[in-house]
């Protein structure tokens, strides 16, 4: 009992070291899977059937034999990395459903090395110079195990990546095998040593061509339809590198290559809605999609979005709700479904859901923007100015925030900080979206010169916009460049014929010219277009009055001055004019009530106290008159 006790004593001190080192990494490793977890939130990740077909098949065979198989696949991998691909996952390789699969041999022939090996290790372990082979299978095996499925599901079919480690093992065997067989061979030791030196060239030259592959998303996508054909994952990212590109065509047929290949993939269905020109093959897409998978927050969101453009906005809301239910994170939704309340009205419901978007996607620009959108709309332009800013502090190429912000400067009268970011935003974009503001805030504040560059450069990057043509040849009329302006409009009349305010603006160019015929002419043709707003029609009566009284017919200006007020009562100048008629034509008591009614709409008027003086003295004239005449 005194030697067994002994014994024990002489194989804890012995053991001691190495039971410390254990005790160390169990710790190490304990604390380290902890806090993995709770970076997840103390929960294991989900994955879906694409990332790891064999961890979803029902039976127990094919997910043995396919496991089984994918430590054979690794291993020739480190072996003869011939064949390398950055996604791994649908299709990649096929899965194992029989044990007469001819892949099974290669699991056997893994097995029979490996088990070699072990036998090795343990027939020379008290050998301290022969513990390589030893290491060289522990650094190969160990690192490998967190991702063979054996204890977890693993998000992938195979993934390079996690051999890296495991190399450091099968770098050591290979040298060691390489010093023995140049051992061996002693003859042949410099052809082993040539070869070996080939095998190296050979493998440097692989790595460098697979270093270009990354250089690129184009080349990284591109290299994995090559590689793996028969994958749908990689036809699905590439569809989306050209989406991203706009080359649209090719993106439809690798989307669809990858519904071939896997018929389940609920995001290709999406994408593929997203690119149809087809209102009812889009919405089609869309219903698959989520037949598929009724949690796919893009597809409830796409789909929610075409029915709010078809007018089916109950629908809408409950499926952009989903979106944001299924997809807390997707900060597109909240703006979406907030612009759709608002447009029903439902203003504090939209003001809540920008809010709770704001609140769960906080670093989202695109949001604080919309948002400050809707509050200016709302009335509340003192709180928008900060959610702009945030929206340019977060992404400060965010030029549509600075351009916003700009705007709402200038409906407050603040004409230097709106100008200072259209600046700003041009200078990160010169765009005409951007220029058009900026050229409307000179001349709004009569710097012509300034405004005619502005919108020249902007009908220069978007010759056919009709809207920049127009301004551009009111700058024009503006500082009595009337030819020019004039030939603008004929223009933009031959493309649209029912072009309203070229009309209108035709109508003035021709009274600059003084060709007061063919502005009458132009107003004709405005009022046959019949616009439906009553205020429009009673601006174009106002306009027809002007060219009417300028040829002195006085008598068809005042009726169509009339036609101008019965539509619009608050339209002060035809008031005036019409006063001014009857002035001239000496009906003072007709003409003071016209004058009066104009003022009670702008009381301020000097011109219409003016004209109520002079009508007063031409009374008092007329009343001295007649007292004579009478004496």
């Amino acid at each position: 009992s005194y030697l067994t006790a002994n014994n024990n004593q002489n194989f804890l001190y012995t053991a001691r070291p190495f039971l410390k080192r254990a005790a160390l990494v169990i710790s190490y490793v304990t604390l380290v899977l902890y806090f993995r977890l709770w970076i997840m939130g103390g929960s294991m990740p989900m994955f879906s059937e694409q990332d790891n077909p064999a961890s979803f098949s029902p039976y127990l065979l094919t997910r043995f034999l396919t496991y089984s198989y994918l430590l054979a696949f690794n291993a020739w991998l480190l072996l003869a990395p011939i064949t390398l691909c950055y996604d791994w996952q649908v299709g990649s390789i096929p899965l194992i459903e029989s044990i007469w699969d001819a892949r099974n041999l290669a699991t056997v022939f893994l097995v029979l090395v490996m088990t070699l090996l072990s036998l090795h290790c343990i027939a020379v372990f008290k050998k301290l110079e022969h513990k390589e082979v030893l290491v060289g299978l522990l650094f190969l095996v160990f690192p490998f195990i967190p991702a063979s499925n054996l204890f977890f599901r693993v998000g992938f079919v195979v993934a390079e990546r996690v051999l890296y480690m495991p190399s450091m093992g099968y770098c050591i065997l290979f040298v060691h095998g390489l010093k023995k067989l140049s051992t061996w061979l002693n003859k042949w030791r410099i052809a082993v040593l040539t070869l070996f030196g080939l095998l190296l060239l050979l493998f440097s030259w692989k790595t460098v061509k697979q270093n270009e592959i990354w250089l690129s998303r184009e080349s990284l996508f591109s290299s994995g339809v090559k590689t793996l054909p028969h994958n749908a994952k990689v036809h699905y990212n590439y569809a989306n590198f050209l989406k991203d590109q706009g080359r649209n065509v090719e993106a439809i047929y690798h989307y669809k290559t990858a519904l071939k290949l896997y018929p389940r993939h609920a995001s290709a269905l999406n994408n593929l809605g997203t690119l149809t020109k087809d209102v009812v093959e889009a919405k089609d897409y869309y219903r698959r999609a989520l037949q598929l998978n009724p949690q796919h927050n893009r597809a409830l969101f796409n789909l929610g979005n075409l029915l709010k453009s078809q007018g089916k906005k109950e629908e809408a809301v409950v499926l952009l709700r989903d979106s944001i239910k299924y997809g807390p994170e997707f900060a597109d939704a909240y703006s979406s479904l907030a612009s759709l309340l608002a447009e029903q009205e439902w203003l504090k419901e939209a003001e809540e859901v920008y809010k709770a978007g704001i609140e769960n996607c906080p670093e989202s620009s695109d949001l604080h923007n919309n948002y400050g959108v809707f509050l200016v709309d709302t009335g509340a332009p003192e709180r928008a100015v900060s959610h702009y800013r945030q929206a340019i502090h977060l992404s400060p190429t965010h030029h549509v925030a600075m351009v916003n912000l700009g705007r709402l400067h200038r409906s407050l009268g603040q004409n230097k900080e709106a100008e200072v970011w259209y600046k700003r935003a041009l200078k990160v974009s010169r765009k005409a979206e951007i220029l058009s503001p900026l050229g409307a805030l000179y001349y709004n504040t009569g710097r012509y010169e300034e405004a005619l560059q502005v919108y020249r450069e902007a009908a220069s990057l978007q010759p056919l916009n009709k809207e920049i043509r127009l301004a551009l040849a009111q700058v024009l009329a503006m500082m009595g460049q009337t030819k020019e302006a004039e030939k603008m409009m004929n223009h933009i009349l031959h493309e649209d014929v029912e072009c309203l305010e070229c009309y209108r603006l035709l109508s003035a160019i021709y009274s600059k010219q003084e060709h007061y015929a063919k502005a009458l002419e132009a107003i004709e043709k405005a009022l046959q277009l019949k616009p439906k707003d009553p205020k429009v029609i009673s601006e174009l009566f106002f306009t027809k009055g002007n060219q009417l009284r300028e040829q002195n017919l006085l008598d068809k200006a005042f009726e169509s001055y009339k036609r101008a007020v019965e539509l619009n009562p608050d339209q002060a100048q035809a008031w005036m004019n019409m006063g001014g008629i009857e002035h001239i034509k000496g009906s003072y008591v007709t003409a003071r009530g016209y004058y009066k009614k104009a003022l009670q709409l702008v009381p301020n008027s000097k011109l219409l106290k003016e004209n109520l003086a002079k009508l007063d003295r031409l009374e008092k004239r007329f009343q001295e008159v007649q007292e004579k005449d009478q004496t």
